[in-house]
């Protein structure tokens, strides 16, 4: 069969692309292995409950925010409901409890009232993130690849020049002496990465700035209903979404992506397929792409070569919570509460607490009863813990220790939840847990990480993975290459991909 564009994989990288290059008239078809679409962008049912995997908020969505047009050109506006996070986080540690609100204005005047010693740096922090983000998003994608190597370009994004070789970790420890607050600015760095001095300033920026720009929103109903929309609009406009089917091999012949193999999981041995492609988009992980679907040797070793390998990001590990009295009714307050071990003191020590054991490990609550989420019916209510996690802490256990630790370490974070918010142990009716083996096995990404290849300098921004591979019509479209990870950098890089075949095919 013959297609216009194949996507490997129903990341939102990939429906996204598929969404943009069908509704340009383009032929797509679309093959994901798992039998709904969407990767970490998906949910499921439990009971009465409506388990959202990956999204905690949606940043930005503000006019500045190039991912704003995206959706309304996608017509996702005119589907879907998106609702408003009512603040960025709560911090929760012995002697620092302080809420940061989403507005940048409001957050100022918070963190200047709570640390006013450290007023003219909190100025500096928030004058440095905004301008990086304006700066990487008032020039289009095209135009500043075309301006990187012109001497207007310092000119134009002076301040990228300047930061992007910088950490977040540097640039805190250059503003402040307080290391309260930079714990308190820090406190959801486990959204983008474990360390925040590998962690890349530029995506820092990007990311924290357009919470700060335009606030939090969640799709009501869950991050399903986004990922089902774009796969209706490929079909709507005559594309085919394969699901429950894998990829095989792409295939290369004189040295170009022509196609794809793939075959139907079942138990049973199933007939390998052939379909022909225009243009190839990997949204499956870069890695697998080279070791496992390139087999043509001279291909194999001349995408090596280019891309090399770049350090993997972490893992997460999640307890899925359903609650039969919402946290709400218990007294809870906020959507979004980071909870730091008493012992975490500096900066320096946030690295380490993310490998500690889960008594103490920095870790994320999300209770969407706050909110009008459309996750669970009236009177009950879901929720989840989530901490940074490493697939080495669970692949190599045997399958009783692995379901022994995942219940300990589900108990734990319960105990910790309960002394927070008092009664919310016995409110529960259910609970789940999923580690980084659960994200290998749903995704296939090496290391079992959300992320992709991690946020580092030397990995981030003009150095990132470049969308059009050195393989003739193969494209990347995922958490894998630029921008990044999460849903703006997976949404981002879709509809990119797609206008890069846009413009190099006319």
């Amino acid at each position: 069969m013959q297609y216009d564009i194949i996507i490997i994989g129903a990341g939102l990288g990939g429906l996204t692309a598929g969404a943009k290059l069908s509704g340009e008239g383009k032929k797509v078809l679309l093959i994901e292995q798992h039998n709904i679409p969407g990767g970490c962008a998906t949910t499921f049912k439990r009971n009465d409950f409506n388990i959202e995997v990956g999204l905690h908020m949606i940043d930005g969505l503000d006019n500045d925010d190039p991912k704003r047009k995206i959706l309304e050109e996608l017509k996702v506006f005119d589907n879907l409901e998106f609702v408003r996070v009512p603040e960025f986080y709560q911090v929760v540690k012995p002697g620092c409890d302080i809420t940061i609100p989403d507005d940048y204005k409001q957050a100022i005047e918070t963190l200047i009232e709570r640390f006013p010693a450290e007023q003219k740096g909190i100025l500096k922090f928030f004058k440095i993130i905004l301008a990086l983000r304006k700066e990487v998003f008032k020039v289009p994608r095209q135009r500043w690849l075309m301006l990187l190597s012109m001497p207007v370009f310092p000119i134009l994004v002076p301040n990228l020049m300047v930061h992007e070789k910088n950490s977040i970790g540097t640039l805190l420890d250059t503003l402040f002496q307080n290391e309260k607050l930079k714990l308190v600015l820090l406190a959801n760095l486990g959204y983008y990465h474990n360390d925040p001095y590998t962690m890349s300033l530029l995506y820092y920026s990007v990311a924290q700035g357009s919470y700060f720009s335009g606030g939090g929103h969640f799709i009501k109903g869950g991050s399903q209903k986004l990922s089902d929309y774009l796969a209706s609009v490929i079909e709507d406009n005559d594309g085919k979404v394969l699901l429950g089917h894998i990829v095989n091999e792409i295939i290369i012949e004189n040295g170009v992506a022509t196609g794809v193999k793939y075959s139907k999981i079942s138990k049973t041995r199933t007939e390998e397929q052939r379909a022909s492609g225009k243009c190839i988009i990997a949204n499956a992980a870069i890695p697998n792409v080279i070791d496992k679907l390139i087999k043509e040797p001279k291909a194999k070793i001349k995408l090596s070569g280019k891309i090399g390998h770049p350090e993997i990001a972490p893992s997460i590990f999640s307890v899925y919570l359903g609650f039969k009295t919402p946290p709400k009714e218990l007294g809870n307050r906020y959507y979004s509460s980071v909870f730091y071990d008493g012992g975490i003191s500096r900066q320096r020590e946030i690295a380490e607490y993310h490998h500690a054991d889960f008594s103490k490990r920095t870790c994320i609550f999300v209770d969407y009863s706050v909110i009008d989420s459309g996750l669970a019916p009236e009177g009950k209510s879901v929720g989840v813990i989530s901490a940074i996690d490493y697939l080495s802490n669970w692949d190599s256990l045997s399958p009783d220790r692995y379901k022994e630790r995942k219940e300990e370490a589900a108990k734990t974070l319960i105990a910790r939840l309960d002394k927070f918010i008092p009664g919310t142990k016995d409110a529960l009716e259910y609970y789940e847990v999923g580690t980084p083996t659960t994200i290998k096995r749903y995704t296939l990404n090496p290391n079992g990480t959300a992320y992709g290849y991690a946020q580092l300098p030397s990995q981030a921004g003009r150095k990132r993975v470049k969308i059009k591979s050195p393989i003739p019509n193969l494209y990347f479209a995922s958490a894998w290459t630029e921008p990044g990870h999460g849903f703006t950098g997976a949404i981002l890089s879709g509809y990119w991909c797609a206008k890069e075949i846009l413009r190099c095919k006319k």
